[in-house]
Order: structure tokens, then sequence, then C-alpha cells
């Protein structure tokens, strides 16, 4: 009896790992970064593959597209357009995420600009300058409901929200400088977590929230850098002489997609790093300028910090 239990145990676990084997290679091809390029005359939003494969245009408009930002299931993106009549007029979009059903979501005369999406798909948070500077505002998926989450003399920007969609890190000058804050996600209890006489910006949680990258000047030039998320350990993750920014965490926290113009035209293209900053490796390598990486993995991605997902029992077991 024990043998043949011993057997069909094996068998079944032969019959799991034939059938997750593809699942898992087909859920890592899914891996996608969007992210904004020039390349075909104006700022567009593309997407490619996780090893930078599959570069494809999404938003193909005339006007200047940028800032994407995935929705949780993967099946929206929402953008920044400049697509109104006044010049330099930036205002949020939303797109399907083959580029289709694109529309206007704050659709008024003030540039906003910086969309996020919150992990639980309800919310958008943005900045805008409908009280002639820059704070940061969250909305309605469809628009609806603008709430003012900073409102403060000084300027607010590069929102991000933390996994589990309790708390948006972001920049502002309310010290004098361009510094790290964090805050509720109702814009209560505001605290900061840089303080630096150089700029710190672009602040990206990773996706365990125990992390947030972000850019900084402090060491002369422009460097990704990453932290605890109360603001401790700090620790230049390129250094490198040319400028480095726009970080975004891939779902599994092991990698850091970013911006640079390290190469030889000097423009800028989308790297990517190991988590600790080894490994840089150039995925756009185009002559025309990419900014804006946006990682977003189509099988785990919604999950809120420390949930288990657990397939057949004890054969997989994983946490993300």
């Amino acid at each position: 009896m024990q043998r043949r239990y011993n057997l069909a145990y094996l068998i079944l676990a032969s019959v799991v790992v034939l059938v997750l084997t593809p699942l898992m290679v087909a859920i890592d091809a899914q891996a996608r970064i969007a992210f904004s390029s020039d390349r075909d005359w104006c700022w567009e939003i593309y997407v490619m593959d996780a090893d930078g494969g599959n570069q494809r245009n999404l938003s193909n408009n005339p006007g200047d597209d940028k800032h994407p930002s995935w929705s949780p299931d993967g099946k929206q993106i929402v953008f920044t357009a400049d697509r109104n009549d006044r010049d330099w007029c930036w205002e949020i979009y939303v797109m399907d995420a083959n580029g289709d059903n694109q529309r206007n979501l704050s659709n008024n005369d003030f540039d906003e600009w910086d969309p996020s999406w919150s992990p639980d798909s309800k919310q958008i948070v943005f900045v805008s300058d409908r009280k002639g500077r820059s704070e940061i505002y969250m909305m309605d998926t469809d628009g609806g409901n603008p709430k003012n989450l900073t409102n403060n003399n000084r300027f607010d920007e590069d929102p991000s929200w933390s996994p589990d969609g309790k708390r948006i890190v972001f920049v502002s000058s309310s010290g004098g400088n361009l510094d790290i804050y964090v805050m509720d996600a109702d814009g209560r209890n505001h605290r900061r977590l840089t303080h630096h006489e150089s700029s710190d910006y672009n602040p990206s949680w990773s996706p365990n929230g125990k992390r947030i990258a972000f850019t900084s000047s402090r060491e002369g030039s422009w460097d990704i850098y990453a932290m605890d998320a109360n603001g401790n350990n700090k620790r230049n993750l390129t250094n490198h002489p040319d400028r480095d920014y726009n970080p975004s965490w891939s779902p599994d926290g092991k990698r850091i997609a970013f911006v640079s113009n390290r190469t030889r035209d000097l423009n800028p293209d989308i790297y990517v790093i190991d988590a600790d900053g080894n490994n840089p490796r150039n995925l756009t390598n185009h002559p025309e300028d990419e900014e804006d990486p946006a990682w977003f993995n189509s099988s785990f991605s919604v999950a809120p910090a420390g949930k288990k997902f657990t397939m057949w029992g004890g054969l997989k077991q994983g946490v993300q």
C-alpha cells in the first residue's frame, strides 16, 4: 500500500510539474514594462517584454503621451496626455492595455500629470496645478470625486502607492529642498523620509513594501538610490557619472527598471539592474528618447503584501 501511495504521489507530482512548467514560463513571458518614447516624432506610450523584446506603440496619437501606470489587473493603462488645443496642457487619460478605448479622465483647463493606480483598483492618485501649484490629488477611476490630499503652499509631486494601499510616498518642497515624504492614503500624517540639501525625487515602493527606490543628486550626478520604507539605510545603487532616474520595481522585487543616458549618444534609454545595483542592462537601446518605465506582471501583481498563494496543497507554496 505504501509503495502504491508513493507511486501515485510521484505520478501526480510529475503531472503537476509538466503542467506548471509551461505555465510559469508563460507567466514570466507576460511580464511587461510600459514606457514613453518619442521615436515616432512625439511622446507616446509603448510596451515591451521584461527583456526588452516586442516593443510596440500603444497610444499612437499625434499628441504627447507620458507617465504610464498599469491597473492592478493589467487590463488598462492610465497616462498623461497633451491633446488639448492649448499648448502644454497635460491631462489624465486611460486606455485598454492594447491601446483601445482612449478617453480623458480629467478633462479640465488645468495641467494634471503623474497618475498612479491604487492597488485596490478603485482610485487614481495624480498631480494637479488647479490651485496654481503642483499638489497631490486623488480621483475615482472614472475621473469622478477628485480630492486634494496635500493642500499646502509648496510643490508636491511624484506620488507612488504602497503595496497595501494605505500610504502614498511623494516628493515635496515643504522643507525647502525637494525631499521624499510619505502620507496616509487620505492625505493625513505627512512624514519626511529624506533630509538633504540636494534633490530627491521619483520615489517607487518595492512590492513587499519594505523599501523605496528613488532618484537623488546628492553625490553630484543623478543616481538610483534605495532606502528602507522608514527612510533609513539609504544606498546608491547605480553610482554612475551619467544621469540615472525614474526607478520602477519588478513585481518580484528582484530588479529595478530605470532611465539612463549612459549610451554613447547620451539619449535616455530604459535600463534594468538587480535590486542590489548589479548587472545593468539596456532594454531599449534606441537612438530616440525613452522614459517613464512602469513594470507590470500579470501573475501576482494585485496581491497585497503578505498574501499567500497556494498551488496543489503541499506541492507548491509561494509567499509574496
